[in-house]
């Protein structure tokens, strides 16, 4: 009997341990339950009560740091119809290109990416910039409904660097597909 005690428990533990996250990386969850990713631990919300123009809600942001590199992840509810009366396509592209030609001049940056993506069927913007060394800053801008999410990375030229980066933009996770 304690043998099949033992097995039992093993079993029982396995799948648990095969699934576990390591210590360095969390799960984020939004508090209404719309998204999830992941950020290297610890991670830090804030909450900004500056509203820009059609905003609807404060901005909520969480943000790390993983061998000096900057994680950060923010999202904030526009009116209805901010969005959903306009072209999200082109909206996303102007929300996710931002200032980035002013920070980031073409003459000593190279846009590696640049381009209009999606994620479970909403649309989205891709820009990913490096420098002269290699080194990334990697920005993604996806429009849900109402709601503006938006993610930034950076890299240093390194593989454990650029995984870490690639691991955080792939984690985010939406409560609802878009319907087709």
């Amino acid at each position: 009997m304690k043998r099949r005690s033992f097995v039992f428990a093993l079993a029982a533990v396995g799948p648990l341990a095969a699934h576990a996250q390591p210590a360095e990386w969390q799960t984020i969850v939004g508090r209404d339950l719309r998204f999830r990713l992941e950020m290297p631990a610890p991670a830090t919300e804030t909450k900004s009560g500056e509203k820009e123009k059609g905003h609807a809600s404060e901005r909520v942001a969480w943000a790390s740091k993983r061998d000096g590199e900057m994680f950060d992840f923010d999202y904030v509810d526009y009116q209805p119809g901010w969005f959903s009366e306009r072209d999200s396509k082109q909206m996303a592209r102007d929300l996710g290109r931002g200032e980035a030609e002013k920070a980031f001049p073409r003459a000593t940056f190279k846009y590696v990416r640049d381009e209009p993506i999606t994620l479970q069927g909403w649309d989205g913007y891709a820009l990913d910039i490096e420098d002269a060394q290699g080194a990334l800053v990697q920005m993604r801008t996806y429009i849900v409904k109402d709601r503006l999410y938006r993610l930034l990375v950076t890299a240093k030229n390194n593989e454990a660097s650029k995984a870490a980066a690639q691991r955080f933009l792939d984690s985010l996770r939406l409560a609802e597909t878009r319907p087709s």
